[in-house]
């Protein structure tokens, strides 16, 4: 075997230091997830949350690998963004934002970490109010747990992208809410964020995707955002997109020596992963990135946007197709639902009475699920 084939074949799950980095990344991040929640409080700036959740994974990352005898990458694999009641996903906003929480708030964080490439990535809903949560916000967060459930019991070896996307639409409405289109869960490997196989929440004309299988020892991100209005979400304000990531595969000469600037400083701090404009100088940032923007030398994550009075829920765990099942490394408890709808589909129920660990062989028959 040559090296670089053994080089490949180690750097998936058949390498137990590869699960172990795995599981060192979602540690992490789900401690820092419990870390921001704790500050999450009526007049808290989005803003320093957001710097929270990044200093926290880059802190803990950082006292990882310390000693290790070559140079090992590790830190914020996805920015923290705190998206509140009818915005979507990807608010993380500039130092100077000065928008604060209310009671009442729903706030979806989403946050991600790495350590030597190997990704695990979390959101999470949380509603800003004492007590049980009831009516439509919860409603919409059980419509999103619910379809992180079932999909944790679908994406499995032998099944499809388009399973998952058929019984995620089924729960969303046995809650009387939609799920958000556009919204893509990827397969994750090594230093790739958003693999080549997916599952499209809602396909439609515009937006399709290759047809696949979910195998052995592949990572993925699930991703579900579900909502009690159309889940068509819109572009309002360009300038409120914060988050980027750099196109490896273009180029293209910069005219603007702000754009090259920047553009030099991406290259060199944030080769691979998605990064916040809040890390690089403010005023440089504004004018540089809409060059790169338009050049497609950054792929932007636009801040979406459904219908005022819409509630919102985004659930988003890490799963390892370990050979003796779904291993789900990053997660968050919920608070208590008192939802107006139950779930009585006998479809559904059978989803989730599936195991996520399948039973050591040799131990009499498997029934059939």
């Amino acid at each position: 075997m040559s090296d670089e084939e053994r080089e490949e074949k180690e750097l998936d799950l058949t390498s137990s230091e590869v699960v172990m980095k795995y599981k060192s990344a979602a540690e992490i991040v789900n401690r820092a997830l419990q870390s921001v929640l704790s500050e999450c409080k009526p007049k808290a700036k989005i803003v320093d949350l957001c710097e929270k959740g990044d200093s926290f994974i880059r802190e803990q990352s950082g006292n990882m690998y310390k000693n290790a005898k070559k140079k090992i990458e590790r830190g914020v694999a996805f920015p923290t963004c705190i998206s509140v009641n009818n915005t979507v996903c990807h608010f993380s906003p500039l130092a100077s934002d000065e928008t604060t929480l209310e009671a009442g708030d729903i706030l979806k964080i989403d946050m991600g970490c790495h350590i030597d490439g190997f990704i695990a990535v979390v959101a999470h809903t949380h509603v800003l109010q004492e007590g049980p949560v009831s009516g439509r916000a919860a409603d919409v967060i059980a419509a999103a747990n619910t379809a992180a459930e079932v999909a944790l019991r679908l994406v499995r070896p032998g099944k499809k992208n388009k399973d998952v996307a058929e019984a995620i639409q089924k729960v969303a409405a046995a809650y009387d809410c939609k799920i958000v289109e556009g919204v893509l869960s990827h397969q994750m490997k090594q230093f790739v964020i958003d693999g080549n196989k997916v599952v499209l929440s809602i396909s439609n004309p515009d937006t399709r995707v290759d047809e696949a299988e979910f195998e052995e020892n592949e990572v993925y991100s699930v991703d579900i955002v579900t909502s009690t209005g159309e889940g068509k979400p819109k572009l309002l304000d360009e300038k409120q997109t914060t988050i980027y990531k750099r196109a490896v595969d273009k180029s293209y000469h910069l005219k603007m020596k702000a754009s090259r600037f920047i553009f030099s400083e991406i290259s060199q701090k944030f080769p691979i992963m998605p990064f916040s404009a809040r890390a690089l100088e403010e005023k440089r940032a504004r004018l540089g990135l809409v060059e790169c923007v338009n050049h497609d030398l950054l792929q932007p994550y636009p801040v979406l946007h459904e219908k005022p009075g819409d509630l919102l829920a985004h659930i988003k765990f890490t799963v390892l197709l370990m050979p003796n099942g779904s291993d789900r490394v990053t997660s968050h408890p919920l608070q208590e639902l008192q939802t107006t709808k139950t779930v009585d589909d006998p479809e559904i129920k059978a989803w989730l009475s599936l195991a996520t660990k399948t039973k050591k062989k040799g131990g009499g028959k498997k029934k059939k699920g």
